[in-house]
């Protein structure tokens, strides 16, 4: 049996799936300060009256460090930047408590510059007298040679031993240093948080028995063991998105392009499926506004769920943003946009006739007819997610992927229907349809599609690995691994290929993915010949593999 729970902004939702069925569902409201609540109480639904013996696997997807970072919670964290020569450092600021220091690396990874440990001892006084306990530490082209990313944790090892250092070569070992600095940043904000959960679910998961494998859900829409996911605990930011994008996939299972939506109560979550695929978000994560390194599917969220309030302001009627409580027609005190639909299409959630109630008091107040009520909400929440969605399309045409699909087809790319996934789904899904002329899915198990996502994903790995005859030296992420190669010239591709292949079996097996090594993919290819006078001197190599997202091996599918 295999189990998969997603922890979303109003419910946490989980599943037991088994042979090609979902034999058991759970439902919990959310407790935004105590998620690791919600998630054991939807856990102990499902494990009741169960043999847990017989759990397999168990996969989270969590809201943890989304709502550490979004709502300014994260504990305060310096960072320190070694830029070097080239633009303004101001440009690389994240936050008030950035410090700039000297020393340098160019892009070969020979040291220009030494640091100045009289500067950098001052500056960790500074971050002692302010009180900051967690300090991020990111030098230009450190993924090339780190050698002054050590040196600086180095000495807080020896002045301040009590502040939590992260460097970013090590949780991104990549090109294009603004990006590979935000991870750090946010990886240190984070980091105890995580850890701190992650050691209240091991002890959990002893207290009932569970001794199966336990994984957590990525941006990616891949799985990492829970253990490990502490050392990048940023890979799991936007994993409730990623769940809803792979259980849109799980409940179709084909090669169909279409827009996934995920409708719940608070917000809606809105990716693209190409040809069965996710598509990924090239450029990484975008966490508060900055650029990461995190591998993320291409997917946004729009501030409009099912338990969005309707209100009236200024004597027009209008959606929140947010929430305040469930539905009137389940419980609720004021009417939700799952009111409107419940009534204007008849829908039968709940008791219908609370929606009703609640939607004629406000009607009155508003001073207009219930029937031009709820018509004129039904525009606003489908005009809504219909520029929501055009909106992305503009984002989602820049990806390689989506552009490729293009001229390999020779047409605009369009999609085949709508998936729609959560509890909202039913409601709002077919007249979203209708608006944008596609056909539509809402299958049986789209209210809780997002926790079977999570429950068969499959574990993902993408390794980058950078290459310099001339220096006889290879850098790979992740781990921010640096190893001697030969200084020879006469270097091959097809040398270069075995090396990384070999990194992503060395490190897929530490990862527990012995099962999927070998659906691998080469997408990055690049040899670059270094001339010196008249003589080539060494070659640079760049290349990029990955395991993609995809399901275990045993899901066919979802009856």
């Amino acid at each position: 049996m295999l189990i998969g729970i997603d922890i979303g902004g109003t419910y946490t939702d989980g599943v037991v799936y088994r042979e090609g069925k979902i034999i058991k569902t759970a439902k919990k409201p959310t407790l935004y300060e105590e998620i690791d609540v919600s998630l054991l109480a939807v856990l102990d639904d499902l494990i009741k009256d169960m043999d847990v013996k017989q759990v397999k696997r168990l996969v989270i997807s969590t809201t943890l460090v989304t709502n550490l970072i979004a709502t300014g919670r994260g504990e305060r964290t310096a960072l320190l930047l070694l830029p070097g020569y080239g633009l303004p450092h101001d440009l690389y600021r994240i936050g008030d408590d950035t410090y700039f220091l000297k020393g340098s690396i160019d892009f070969r990874g020979r040291e220009i510059e030494e640091i100045d440990e009289k500067e950098v001892i001052e500056c960790i006084e500074d971050i002692k007298k302010k009180g900051i306990r967690r300090v991020a530490i990111a030098g230009k082209f450190a993924s090339r040679n780190n050698l002054q990313e050590k040196k600086v944790q180095d000495l807080f090892h020896k002045h301040y031993r009590e502040a939590l250092t992260v460097i970013s070569s090590k949780v991104a070992n990549r090109l294009n240093f603004p990006r590979r600095a935000a991870t750090a940043y946010f990886t240190a904000m984070t980091l105890k948080e995580w850890e701190g959960f992650v050691a209240q679910i091991r002890s959990a998961l002893q207290e009932r028995n569970l001794s199966c494998e336990v994984f957590i859900l990525k941006a990616d829409g891949g799985t990492t063991p829970l253990d490990l996911s502490v050392f990048t605990p940023c890979e799991t930011v936007f994993s409730g998105p990623a769940a809803s994008t792979m259980g849109g996939k799980a409940i179709t299972m084909d090669d169909k392009n279409a827009v996934v939506i995920d409708i719940g109560g608070t917000t809606s979550d809105i990716s693209l499926l190409i040809e069965g695929n996710p598509l990924y978000a090239s450029k990484g994560a975008v966490i508060s506004g900055f650029y990461t390194h995190i591998h993320a599917l291409a997917v946004k969220s729009v501030p409009l769920g099912g338990d969005s309030l309707i209100y009236l302001q200024d004597g027009s009627i209008d959606v929140a943003p947010y929430r305040e409580g469930n539905a009137a027609c389940l419980g609720g005190n004021r009417p939700t946009v799952t009111d409107v639909f419940n009534v204007k299409y008849r829908l039968n959630v709940g008791n219908a006739a609370s929606s009703v109630k609640a939607l004629q008091e406000l009607a009155l107040l508003a001073g207009m007819e219930l029937d031009r009520l709820c018509d004129k909400v039904v525009d606003i929440v489908i005009s809504r997610l219909t520029e929501a969605i055009k909106n992305m399309f503009k984002e989602w045409e820049n990806e390689p992927a989506y552009k490729v699909w293009e001229v390999v087809n020779g047409r605009r790319f369009k999609p085949d229907r709508l998936i729609g996934i959560g509890a909202a789904a039913r409601a709002i899904i077919p007249v979203l349809a209708e608006k944008m002329d596609l056909p539509y899915l809402v299958h049986d198990h789209s209210p809780v599609a997002n926790a079977l996502g999570a429950a068969v994903a499959r574990p993902t790995l993408t390794v980058n690995l950078h290459i310099d005859t001339a220096q006889g030296v290879c850098m790979v992420d992740p781990g921010g691994i640096r190893q001697q190669v030969p200084r020879s010239p006469a270097f091959s591709m097809e040398e270069a290929r075995k090396i990384a292949l070999n990194f992503l079996q060395e490190i897929g097996k530490k990862r527990g993915m012995e099962d999927y090594l070998e659906d691998y993919r080469f997408y990055k290819e690049e040899q670059f010949n270094m001339i010196r006078g008249w003589d080539r001197i060494g070659k640079i190599f760049e290349i990029e593999l990955q395991v993609a997202p995809g399901f275990i091996k045993e899901y066919r599918g979802v009856i």
